[in-house]
């Protein structure tokens, strides 16, 4: 989906890329608060095979702390999802675009959140840089 995903496909397993993406953002301040095993949820709980599909919650407590002071509801919004997941041509990464989902917030919201989404992108779209 345009304007709600930056992304990028890398060879190598799973996790090889797991790690690589938690390095890479960890240069940029984010850490990984959540782990999310679709694929193994959707076995144990429905019985359905599906390939490997993790999403991450990461976060850069400074930019998070900025966001809910100015405007405490954006914990809906947080922390940035990080999807990874298996396909035919390697591991696709794909990462939450932070100026894509602030778009969706009301006006006023937007003013006083002021150049937070584009910083969070910025640093997130180095993050991805660096994957090879």
């Amino acid at each position: 989906m345009e304007g709600l995903a930056l992304r990028k496909t890398l060879g190598g397993s799973l996790e090889e890329v797991r790690a690589q993406v938690e390095a890479a953002l960890k240069e940029e301040g984010f850490g990984i608060l959540t782990e999310i095993d679709v694929a193994g949820v959707l076995k144990a709980r429905l019985g359905l095979e599906h390939p490997p599909y993790r999403i991450l919650g990461a976060c850069n407590p400074g930019l998070a702390a900025r966001a809910l002071e100015a405007e405490p509801d954006l914990g809906l919004l947080l922390p940035c999802n990080v999807v990874l997941r298996q396909k035919a041509e390697g591991v696709e990464v794909l990462i939450q675009d932070p100026e894509g989902m602030f778009a969706l917030l009301p006006e006023a919201v937007r003013k006083r959140l002021g150049s937070l989404p584009q910083e969070a992108r910025e640093r997130l779209a180095r993050a991805l840089a660096r994957l090879d």
